[in-house]
């Protein structure tokens, strides 16, 4: 415990990282011919917490801050709401100066940078090394900010540093990477909801430049578009062992579903999206399942719920 008030914020600081032995922790990962080294937590993700914590607080409450360490994650409880105006929804985005002095004190001392980076520099850091982003709630009367420990994907860390060699990548770029890369795909609209953003015009400057460089494959439109890493950066990465059908070609999942149609006559979209992948998105079936009707390969009888659908009756003498 650090209560008697003694130490300077930068000595506060330094000493929660120097003192707390599960910061200096460390995996080791193979690469290659050798083994290297990630830290169980970032010092730059732990220092900005407590930083953030410290300076964003309201003063005019009572209230300790907690930094509760379990087996598999970081937890920072903080007293207090978060500022009027900032969300769990848009932390990543707005900024609100609480504490006027105390952030430009913090500034000064160089334990802070710009206003508004910390959330920025946490998901940077966070995905790059194959972690989950963290996870913002509020409570009655407390903040509470989840770190994960353990690295979901190690071969993310390798996609984002040949990444970053060859194209020199922004924050929000290797931000977008870094999620899509423990992903198997992301619709535009599940980017969106990730990145705490308005509308797909905001998606463009985390985005375009992955897709035109090469880095992105994108299928579909507006906000039906799923992005996913180039399946080639996939295999150099070694992220194939986890691909699955969610990254599914539209051509591919179209000829699964006539093939389960033509086994399973007369079946409901539930059930044809249980036998070809359940990891298959659910809008991506009903997408190529219209485009099938409209097409008049496949015929559908029923309403909603009792909808089923079968092959049209030349396509099925066809075949």
């Amino acid at each position: 415990m650090w209560d008697d008030y003694s130490l300077s914020p930068v000595e506060l600081v330094d000493v929660v990282w120097q003192g707390v032995p599960d910061f200096r922790e460390a995996y080791e990962l193979p690469d290659g011919l050798f083994r290297s080294r990630v830290p169980a937590y970032e010092e730059a993700v732990a220092r900005e917490l407590v930083v953030n914590a410290l300076v964003h607080r309201p003063y005019t409450q009572r209230g300790d801050v907690f930094l509760n360490l379990h087996p598999d994650r970081l937890e920072v409880v903080n007293a207090g709401r978060l500022p009027l105006g900032v969300t769990p929804r848009n932390i990543l985005h707005a900024s609100r100066r609480r504490n006027d002095g105390l952030a430009r004190v913090f500034h000064d001392l160089k334990l802070m940078e710009r206003e508004g980076s910390g959330f920025d520099l946490m998901y940077d850091r966070l995905l790059t090394s194959g972690r989950a982003a963290p996870v913002v709630s509020e409570g009655i009367d407390s903040v509470h900010v989840v770190i994960p420990r353990r690295v979901i994907h190690r071969g993310v860390i390798q996609l984002i540093a040949d990444a970053e060699k060859r194209h020199n990548l922004t924050q929000r770029e290797r931000i977008a990477l870094g999620m899509l890369g423990q992903s198997e795909g992301m619709s535009a609209a599940e980017l969106l909801s990730a990145l705490e953003l308005p509308n797909p015009a905001a998606l463009r400057p985390w985005i375009s430049r992955l897709v035109e460089s090469g880095l992105v494959a994108q299928t579909g439109r507006t906000r039906a578009t799923r992005y996913f890493v180039e399946p080639a950066l996939i295999r150099e990465a070694g992220l194939d062992d986890q691909t699955t059908l969610i990254r599914i070609q539209p051509h591919r999942l179209r000829a699964l579903i006539l093939e389960d149609l033509q086994r399973f006559p007369g079946s409901g979209r539930v059930d044809i999206h249980r036998r070809i992948g359940a990891e298959i998105h659910g809008k991506s079936i009903v997408r190529a399942l219209n485009a099938l009707i409209e097409e008049g390969v496949v015929s559908a009888s029923g309403t909603k719920r009792w909808r089923t659908y079968q092959l049209a009756t030349r396509h099925g003498q066809e075949r």
